[in-house]
């Protein structure tokens, strides 16, 4: 990328774009009755993700305060998302991050899947699991300027809540999911701006001094 002075994988990742595009025609060529059990089940998590996205493309809409810090970013950045399509954390937050990145041209948003970049996500665990997503924001030399995920801090309390009452994860999961119907995007944006702004003043720092 010529932007960027240093080289990724990431790069050679999908853009959201693909990253949809390349779901939804797995969803219509692959033949139901050719896959395995594992396979039906994360089938019909793509399916309902493609719905979650469509929601949201739908009915969020960005304030004024993250487009003005998102705007405000000077130099160019990568944002690199670990993740893979069956996931419902993603599809709850995967299409706000690829709308934040959108406000400014300076931002390369590239979506590497989980499965296939091993060796990539075993760098970014949370508490020893390859949780997704993750975001994983670089500068033009690429230095990390941030992580974020796999799910806000409070749907991570939430879903850690739910499990020490005893829940199973199909319960746990119905709950997680109405709070992200309820939170519409709320915390992801109120957790990415702080995140943004941090980088912003740290490199306002730098140049004073």
């Amino acid at each position: 990328m010529e932007n960027f002075r240093f080289e990724h994988p990431a790069f050679s990742g999908l853009t959201y774009e693909e990253f949809n595009k390349k779901s939804k025609e797995f969803i219509d060529v692959t033949d139901p009755n050719s896959l395995d059990e594992l396979q039906t089940l994360r089938m019909g998590f793509k399916q309902l993700n493609q719905h979650r996205i469509s929601r949201i493309h739908k009915t969020y809409k960005m304030s004024e305060q993250l487009k003005d810090a998102i705007k405000s970013i000077d130099s160019p950045q990568l944002w690199m998302m670990l993740t893979e399509d069956w996931c419902g954390d993603s599809a709850q937050n995967l299409p706000y991050i690829a709308m934040m990145s959108d406000e400014n041209p300076l931002i390369t948003l590239r979506i590497l899947e989980r499965d296939e970049n091993p060796e990539v996500m075993d760098n970014y665990l949370t508490n020893g699991s390859r949780s997704i997503p993750k975001l994983v924001v670089f500068d033009e030399s690429g230095n990390e300027l941030f992580q974020w995920g796999p799910r806000p801090e409070e749907a991570a309390n939430l879903v850690k809540e739910l499990k020490a009452a005893g829940m199973s994860k199909e319960q746990f999961n119905e709950k997680l999911h109405l709070w992200y119907g309820r939170n519409r995007g709320k915390s992801v944006e109120s957790e990415m701006l702080t995140l943004i702004n941090s980088v912003v003043e740290d490199r306002s720092e730098v140049s004073i001094d």
